[in-house]
Formats: C-alpha cells, structure tokens, sequence
C-alpha cells in the first residue's frame, strides 16, 4: 500500500474509536487538503481483463490514483458525478459519459473508512481512524488518546473542482459508516452514525456501546450541524456480539429502517427522523456479523449481509457452503410498528473462490418497476447480479469477475460495493478503483428509464419508470 505497510482489511470490527460531543465549524480552521485532478485518460480503446456472463459488459477500469492508493470504500451519487470514498480522503468523479469517467476533484482527508453520503451541495464524509484534530492535515493520534477526533466531516460540494471543508461533529467510537435521513420539515436533515468496538481502554469509546449517534444538520446553515442525540438501540445488551450497529439503511418515503447491528439484524420507525424506534430485532444463527441491508422497492422484503470472517477470509468456498457469509432474504410482515421479520431464504454466489477473500458485501436494488433485481459485490467474488423476485429461492442471472485463477497476470478484483445508477453499474474496488458495467438483459432494461438526480444507496429512493 502506498507508503505504510500492509494492515488488515479495514472495514472490520478492529479496535479503533473517538470523542464525544465536540463539534467546530468555520473554513478557515478546517483545511481540505484538495488536490487538482488526475491526468487525463489514454485515448487507447479499454480492453477488459474481466470474465463475465453473456449480459454484463466490462466497459471501463478508472484506476486509483497516487493520492488515493489507500483503500477505495463507498460511493455516493449527484447528478452527472459520483463520489467515491477512500481511507486517504475522497474522489469526484464527472459520469456524465459513463464509459468514460473523469476525476474532477480529490480531497487528500485521511481518517479510516471514508464512508460517503450526499444531499445537494452537501457531503457527509465518516471518519474512524482517531485524528489529533479536525482538519485534514491532521495526524494519526492512538485510540487511547482522549483529545482524538473520529466523527463526521462535512464538505460543500458545489463547486464539484472546489470541495469546501465546513464543519466536523465528533461521536462516541467515531464513525464507521453513516446514513443520510431526511427530515420532515425541509430545514433539516439527519445523519445516523453507525459505530462500534468499544473497549475500556477507549476513553471516547467505553461499553456498552449500544447506541448509534444522530447529528442534525440545519441545510441552511451546515456549519450548526450538532450531535443531538445517542439513542441505545439494545437496552438489554443485544446479541452476544452487539456492540453498535455497522450499517442502517432507511426508506423515507416508508418511514422504516433496517440496521444490521453485528450481532442482531433490526426494524426501525424513523417517522420521527430524530427518535427512531427499534420495533422488531432478529438473530440468525447462519449469520457471524449483521453487515448492510438493502428493502425491496415494495418495502415487503429486506435482504441483509453477513460479514463471515470481517472481511478478512475466504468464505466462497465449498467447505464454508451456501448459507454462511451470505444473505439472508427477510419478508416484512404486517405494517409499521407492527411487522415483524420472516426468514426466507439465503443466497451465496456458487462461483468458489479458492483462498481469496470473498463474502457478501454491498449492494443495491436495479429499479426495474415492480421486479426485484439486485446487484452487489463480493470483493474478489467481483459482481454479481441477483433475482429476488422469489424470496424463497433467489438465483445470479450475471456476474463480473476479475480472477488471476482464469488468466495469469491480472489483479484480482476485490469490488467494496456495486450499485447500479442511471444505466450503469459501478464497482468501488478497493485496489483497482473504479468499474463501470453495463448489463443488457431483457428483463433489466425497464431500469434503464428509471433517472436518479441523486442516490445514497443507504437511503433508499421509490422509484417508477421514467423517475428517480
């Protein structure tokens, strides 16, 4: 890796967390460390180095560039751009040709994970590696550290070339990932930051730590956003390994959530975005580590994740089988505060990927009206293309998949998250950068006319034909 030596895989549940309640706002003490962009392209014709199925085309590889060698993360989406996170900062990458990205922007920011959410001008960035202070300049400080800052950093995006650094709201055990949440009355909005590890050697994140920590931002004045609460989510202590949640999805148009909490997969009531209410909780035997969640477009059915082995093993294997580092489809059934979580059925993808690290990882719905189609990684078991329009035996019907196994010489994909947006595909992968795909099949092309001005995979939009 760049210029420190190789570390675990980072997504996973190592020990590492932040402070509490300090919040600083005003550009000219937060420092973006913003970078002009990447030369552009070769004009040679892109040749794929990828095996895929007869209906997904490999159009595209944009690689890393210098700054951002570290590990590539989550993506987000605004209009012709998309945002892609990185442990060293972030990346604005103009798609309005999508066969053809350009880096517009990059914003040299390190704090860990670097999980990404937009909303208009506004991106909230997570930050999980302790800092000794808010600005991006500043150095890696020890989890021990009580003066550390882990927490949300917010940017104003605007100007796509000119990112603008505005505030910085610190939370308990900082933030591993977050959620954007829209709010009710149209002058706020709500991020929900998930974060967990605690350890009584953590001052900024000592046990329990059953709780998420929601920061209001006014949208007319993100420099206020503040910490205004820290709601514990498992009064009782959660499953064995609950500490926290690693990911909360929300459907605002429904007012219900999904957290995958680790050790427990939950509902939530958000019809009150800054008091959700947990109305249902499940535990799955199968299941080692609660990762993501992702409804259907009905919000009849839920699929989570599972995280065997924190990222960090090989688990397509045959010895693992089919129903471990997998997902899980749940049916929701009853309405609102009353629906509880039916099992279904598992899904794996059957492609073994020898000692290479694969399990289920991130993904989103492919908005065909009235179908439910999915698309997500499985870091070196590349993308896979999902149907769930039966709960109860979901099947691949396409794939892409990079594997040195097939041609030698090649880098192995190791894709973070897979989502589909206006017509593409694009894979965040963690060494590689950024693959775009293209599907053609029949039974997906209805997607093709389904437009998004702006998509967080995590807060789920309803979609029609011809509509976001």
């Amino acid at each position: 890796m760049a210029s420190s030596p190789p570390t675990p895989r980072p997504r996973r549940a190592s020990a590492r967390r932040g402070l509490t309640g300090l919040t600083l706002a005003g550009a000219a003490a937060l420092v973006a460390g913003l970078l002009g962009p990447a030369s552009a392209s070769a004009d040679d014709a892109f040749v794929s180095d990828a095996d895929t199925s007869s209906n997904v085309t490999h159009v595209t590889n944009v690689p890393k560039t210098e700054a951002m060698s570290d590990f590539n993360s989550d993506l987000a989406f605004t209009g012709d751009y998309a945002v892609g996170g990185n442990y060293n900062g972030f990346v604005v990458y103009d798609i309005s040709d999508p066969e053809d990205p350009q880096v517009v922007s990059e914003v040299l920011c390190p704090g860990g994970q670097g999980d990404v959410s937009v909303s208009g001008d506004l991106l909230y960035f997570s930050v999980d590696y302790p800092r000794a202070g808010t600005e991006c300049g500043a150095a890696s400080v020890p989890t021990t550290d009580p003066e550390g800052f882990e927490g949300i950093r917010i940017f104003d995006i605007s100007d796509k070339a000119n990112p603008q650094y505005v505030a910085a709201v610190a939370t308990d055990c900082g933030s591993h990932t977050n959620t954007l949440v829209p709010g009710k009355d149209g002058e706020h909005e709500y991020v929900y930051v998930s974060s967990y590890s605690p350890s009584e050697r953590f001052p900024n994140c000592l046990p329990p730590h059953d709780k998420i920590s929601i920061i209001e931002v006014p949208v007319d004045d993100p420099a206020s956003a503040e910490l205004v609460d820290a709601p514990v989510l498992f009064p009782e202590g959660g499953n064995t390994n609950t500490s926290g949640c690693h990911d909360i999805t929300v459907y605002p148009t429904k007012d219900i959530a999904a957290g995958a909490c680790m050790g427990d997969g939950i509902l939530m009531d958000i019809s009150d975005p800054a008091a959700p209410v947990v109305t249902e909780v499940v535990q799955d035997t199968n299941f080692a580590f609660w990762h993501s969640a992702t409804f259907t477009n009905d919000g009849r059915n839920v699929v989570f994740t599972d995280e065997l082995g924190g990222g960090g093993a090989p688990t397509c294997t045959e010895e693992i089988g089919p129903e471990r580092g997998a997902d899980a489809v749940y049916s929701l059934d009853g309405d609102g505060a009353e629906a509880d979580l039916s099992f279904q059925s598992y899904f794996k993808i059957d492609r073994h990927q020898g000692g290479e690290v694969c399990v289920a990882h991130n993904g989103s719905l492919i908005p065909v009206p009235g179908q439910d189609f999915f698309v997500q990684s499985w870091y070196t078991g590349g993308v896979s293309v999902i149907d769930f329009n039966d709960p109860a035996a979901p099947e691949e019907i396409g794939y892409f998949d990079i594997d040195s196994r097939v041609e030698d010489g090649v880098q192995d994909n190791d894709s973070w998250s897979a989502y589909y947006y206006n017509g593409y595909v694009y894979s965040s992968d963690i060494e590689r950068g950024i693959d775009v795909l293209k599907l053609d099949d029949p039974r997906l092309r209805a997607a093709e006319r389904v437009r998004m001005d702006e998509f967080n995979p995590q807060s789920q939009p309803e979609y029609r034909p011809g509509r976001g």
